[in-house]
């Protein structure tokens, strides 16, 4: 069935809050005849519209997919509780918004995880579209369900509900994927499913949990994880797309009908992080650095103004202002679009990297909000634990020159919960703060200065050196904020000029279960479907006891339980659950990271210096690609 459910849905919309995100047709968004394309793919970005139709991810394959002849992509996002229950009770199937046609019609289910929190609403999408929740269960006529995005860089937990998983970039996986089905079904789809998810798995770059056994020792540990089929490569390399200018996506992004999280057009001005923070999975995962040249992003901007009408423009990646060239950039675009008021944002600034002159051309069109920079670790010593190399005294000269150039609002954000930490380190948060707003006072004359501080627990995360460091419990967690909390508080003079806010340690343990779990983890994430579990990166969906009561009733089962996977330090030699999938990162070089960290050991960037060996650009034949190029991003000259 491929008709549009759509006269079914519109009967229930008026029954749901914010029908407005089921009905598509929004600006730049595609659709093409179903009968003239020979290969079909549904992406999903598994939370609700507002969260998921801004994703850069997923708007990124849609066009890159709908561009190709033959082939088409249609978005889904996981609908909210109240429409779930009248699609239930009506038997209305999981629809992409497009076309609304039924999920299950499709060759491909495609879905981007950035957290592991979505697992639970994958669950839901695929028990409402009719999928087989366990893939062992599908049949040559059901979707492949594939994974993808930075949670899928280890995809264990989850390896009996998807079909295959794509780690690293997915520009042109997706058009080799599509390829290699647009051949099979050619060819009649001989062998059925299990034929072409080993066409896929051959090609070395997709991963097919079913094609892998995986063996315990008696203790817990993983011993061994063993293709079972000729032909399967015993590691799977990630996909990195080099010279991102030959990939200036998206060029037509999509405007959203109802009120999202990012209310702006975005463009990606690198890929990748060499900084080298030992936390940071985004940062290990997507190397080697890749920038887009000035001129490339100066037309990225001007074709997606066009297409959307946005009124600000976010120069994205995980460090904006390390760009060779985001001076040029900043200011040839503030040029560029001074009549039209056209605001320009950084999502968070290196305190080594911010300057004035930075500052003021990126507000000069927009309003001037507030700053957000993230020293991570409340002391020096966690500092060069977690090899974030910046210094009191650099974060107290650059709040003042904030502070002495009119601005008025600073925002820190700190981990809590980090290898070798102490209650003195996180003590020393509120000290930072306090001297924040001393020479915010100081400098600018005022008393009206304020300071946000915002805590995140820390979770360890896979392909890091903290890959094998234990996580703080929750109990120890809010204990610690707690003090924190007490201490900025008891202060009479600058209390009440910090804002303090934080999450308690309890959503930070199932996110560290889920992060590095293995397969034996897929029956808790089931037992918590089963009990209702959505939304799980939502604070008001979030039930912790759902999930320690889902791990209480599955994981004795295999002798272990949530602390054996959180709170546990593992050694060099046990095999991580992720460790046949290749990121490139070498693990001896990781292992020997995570030494230095114990020994508050910093390492410099890359980028800049000799190489590390890491081991990323021979692995991957890739390299690191930084400018400058010497370009001036020049007015637009007008057209008569």
């Amino acid at each position: 069935m491929t008709e549009s459910v759509f006269p079914q849905l519109e009967a229930l919309l008026p029954h749901v809050q914010k029908p407005i995100q089921y009905v598509g047709g929004e600006l730049n968004s595609t659709v093409k005849p179903w009968e003239s394309c020979d290969v079909r793919w549904a992406l999903m970005y598994p939370d609700a519209y507002e969260v998921g139709l801004p994703n850069q991810g997923v708007m990124i394959l849609y066009e890159v997919l709908n561009e190709r002849e033959g082939v088409l992509a249609e978005r889904t996002y996981s609908v909210w509780p109240d429409l779930e229950e009248l699609m239930r009770e009506h038997k209305v199937p999981q629809f992409t918004v497009d076309s609304h046609r039924p999920v299950s019609a499709f060759d491909v289910f495609g879905l981007s995880f950035s957290t592991e929190l979505g697992y639970t609403n994958m669950l839901t999408a695929l028990d409402l579209a009719g999928i087989p929740l366990e893939a062992r269960n599908r049949t040559v006529d059901h979707p492949i369900v594939l994974a993808g995005g930075h949670a899928a860089f280890n995809p264990e937990p989850i390896a009996e509900f998807i079909d295959c998983a794509v780690i690293g970039d997915g520009e042109q996986a997706v058009l080799d994927m599509t390829e290699i089905i647009r051949t099979w079904k050619a060819e009649g789809r001989p062998g059925g499913r299990e034929e072409v998810l080993l066409r896929l798995a051959k090609t070395g770059n997709v991963y097919v949990p079913g094609f892998y056994d995986v063996e315990y020792l008696p203790d817990g540990r993983i011993g061994r994880v063993v293709p079972n089929r000729s032909g399967v490569p015993w590691r799977v390399s990630k996909h990195t797309v080099m010279d991102l200018d030959e990939w200036p996506y998206p060029k037509q992004p999509l405007v959203p009908l109802a009120e999202t999280v990012h209310e702006r057009m975005s463009v990606e001005i690198f890929r990748g992080c060499t900084r080298g923070c030992r936390f940071c999975q985004a940062g290990m995962i997507t190397r080697p650095v890749r920038e887009r040249s000035i001129t490339g992003i100066g037309e990225m901007v001007e074709k997606g103004l066009k297409a959307t009408g946005f009124e600000e423009v976010g120069l994205l990646s995980l460090s904006s202002a390390d760009h060779t060239e985001i001076a040029d950039i900043a200011k040839g675009l503030a040029d560029r679009y001074s009549d039209d008021k056209v605001g320009l944002s950084l999502p968070s600034t290196r305190v080594d990297a911010f300057n004035v002159d930075l500052a003021n051309e990126l507000t000069r069109n927009g309003r001037r909000s507030g700053l957000t920079f993230a020293p991570e670790g409340g002391s020096e010593r966690m500092r060069k634990v977690i090899n974030k190399m910046v210094s009191e005294e650099d974060l107290i000269r650059t709040v003042a020159t904030a502070y002495g150039n009119g601005w008025r609002q600073v925002k820190l954000y700190f981990m809590c919960g980090l290898p070798t930490e102490t209650d003195e380190d996180v003590l020393q948060i509120g000290d930072m703060a306090v001297n924040v707003i001393a020479k915010g006072r100081e400098v600018s004359g005022q008393n009206d200065i304020r300071c946000t501080v915002s805590i995140g627990g820390f979770v360890p995360k896979p392909h890091t050196p903290f890959q094998w460091a234990p996580q703080l419990s929750a109990e120890e967690t809010d204990a610690r904020l707690g003090k924190l909390r007490d201490k900025i508080r008891g202060d009479k003079k600058y209390g009440r000029s910090i804002g303090f806010r934080y999450h308690d340690g309890k959503p930070g343990i199932v996110e560290g279960l889920l992060s590095r779990g293995d397969r034996r983890i897929g029956d808790v994430i089931r037992a918590v479907y089963e009990d209702g579990g959505r939304f799980d990166g939502w604070r008001e969906h979030f039930s912790y006891d759902r999930w320690m009561q889902a791990a209480e009733k599955t994981l004795p089962a295999y002798g272990v339980d949530v602390a054996w996977y959180t709170t546990r330090e593992r050694t060099y030699e046990e095999v991580l659950p992720w460790d046949h999938l290749d990121s490139g990162l070498d693990k001896d070089w990781l292992w020997e990271d995570w030494q230095d960290a114990l020994d508050e050991t910093e390492v410099d960037d890359c980028r800049w210096t000799p190489c590390f060996d890491c081991g990323v650009c021979p692995q991957m034949q890739t390299e690191i690609q930084i400018g400058p190029t010497g370009k001036k991003l020049l007015p637009l000259s007008v057209v008569k």
